[in-house]
């Protein structure tokens, strides 16, 4: 179908825009010793003569491919470096090791780059020069949980406790900004807490963003920022969700001796730690989105870009947009025909089902189902819905498609839309009648686009 082949090419100039290899290399140079940073309206020089050491610590989904460039930019001034990636991400770098680990529950790949990390960190001093790669998956791929001795008892966090709580939060509905949260909390890196460990050691950091608002100390739970969130603010998480039952006792147990101050917080704004660190925030879901809205232009549709702040449950925003692409094909309200409506974000799903899915394919099934009930069934209208990382839940999917075809589509196939809806069965649904969207991994996170063509 044309417009699906246009959905995908809007899709594909998306992920262009928002590859960290180009968006480093375009904006970081050499000029003799000193390294030169410029994004949009920051301007970042160091002189690399001042330092004796280099390193490159990082995390994320993208963090190889920004290690790549950093390497093809700094080459041998590279002391040493270590990453971790989400197996399959990785890339041949010579400088930086690659460490591969699992995303979305952590696992012990994870836990010993972690800690690896660490002892490189704490290593550090005020000749090292620290350039960090932060981008979405971090928190997942760099679990460090918490070991303190402590007055009242040993605090001793195991990797399982951590593998517990993020299975927990994943199955509750929670969104990213609450996962990291708590995740910060019971972290020895996370939360700023990186920072005190290079500390008294000056850092770059080279952030992409895959949460809505873009907030530092959210990114991959803020390895390099400082920390606005507080153990209150996790306990009321568990309380929100109900997870008091569902949580480790470890994890409970931490964060109770947080909220009555028997543990200290994160680093907050104006911790020494945080001075020395400089955040340079390298691309975003508005960045994706633009480039979205430029080829959907390009190819002749009238486009509206709605918000880079689409959240809450994928179901719901499904309503929303097929609300919007009603009244485009009944008033022309927003914008005439033949129209392209693109909004980004990422929504949540509450799993109530046994089946297999995630938050993209589910809303390209919910938009399926208000597809199928539409009195003029469905005409005219094409969606796409799917993560600029190319991973969309716990499957091989980014996303999936939805029209008026594949409604007769899949009833041909004696498939049931609400049925598979009640399941949180959106992969297999979309699997049989071949209409997922499969791009292996992007090396990039940006969060989640979606886009509905409107045509006459």
């Amino acid at each position: 179908m044309r417009e699906f082949e246009h959905l995908t090419q809007m899709f594909t100039a998306a992920l262009d825009r928002v590859d960290p290899y180009k968006m480093i290399v375009n904006h970081v140079r050499l000029e003799g010793p000193r390294l030169v940073v410029s994004f949009e309206n920051e301007r970042h020089e160091v002189n690399l003569d001042d330092y004796s050491r280099v390193l490159v610590l990082g995390a994320g989904k993208a963090s190889a491919r920004m290690g790549k460039a950093l390497e093809d930019i700094l080459g041998d001034r590279i002391t040493k470096g270590l990453i971790s990636v989400k197996y399959g991400h990785a890339e041949p770098l010579r400088h930086i090791e690659v460490v591969e680990s699992a995303h979305p529950t952590p696992d012990e790949q994870g836990a010993g780059a972690a800690l690896r990390i660490a002892d490189i960190a704490r290593e550090a001093d005020e000749k090292t020069l620290v350039l960090n790669l932060v981008s979405g998956g971090g928190s997942a791929l760099l679990p460090c949980p918490l070991v303190l001795d402590h007055p009242d008892g040993a605090i001793r966090l195991t990797l399982e406790d951590k593998q517990n709580m993020t299975k927990a939060l994943l199955a509750c509905g929670a969104d990213i900004g609450e996962i990291n949260c708590i995740r910060k909390h019971i972290s020895g890196v996370k939360g700023g807490r990186l920072l005190k460990l290079m500390q008294p050691a000056r850092s770059l950091n080279f952030i992409l963003s895959d949460v809505v608002g873009d907030r530092l100390d959210t990114i991959a739970s803020g390895l390099t920022s400082h920390d606005e969130s507080t153990f209150e603010e996790a306990m009321a998480i568990i309380e929100k969700y109900q997870l008091y039952d569902k949580a480790p006792p470890g994890v409970m147990r931490t964060l109770s001796l947080g909220v009555q101050g028997k543990i200290e917080e994160t680093p907050k704004k104006g911790d020494p730690a945080t001075e020395l660190a400089t955040n340079i925030l390298i691309g975003s879901n508005q960045a994706a989105l633009t480039a979205a809205c430029d080829t959907a232009r390009s190819l002749g549709y009238n486009t509206a870009a709605l918000t880079c702040a689409l959240t809450g449950e994928s179901r719901e925003a499904a309503k929303f947009l097929w609300g919007i692409a009603k009244d485009v094909r009944k008033t022309e309200l927003l914008v005439k025909k033949p129209a392209c409506i693109i909004a980004g974000g990422e929504t949540v799903v509450t799993i109530k089902g046994e089946g297999k899915g995630g938050r993209n394919q589910e809303m390209a099934l919910a938009f399926l189902a208000e597809l199928s009930r539409d009195e003029l069934k469905g005409a005219n209208v094409s969606f796409l819905s799917a993560s600029t990382d190319g991973t969309d839940g716990p499957t091989d999917a980014a996303g999936a498609y939805a029209s008026a075809e594949l409604v007769e589509l899949s009833r041909q196939a004696g498939l049931s839309i609400n049925g598979s809806l009640k399941n949180n069965d959106s992969y297999h649904f979309f699997d049989r009648i071949g209409y997922l969207l499969k791009t292996g991994p992007t090396m990039t996170n940006v969060c989640d686009l979606h886009m509905v063509i409107v045509t006459p």
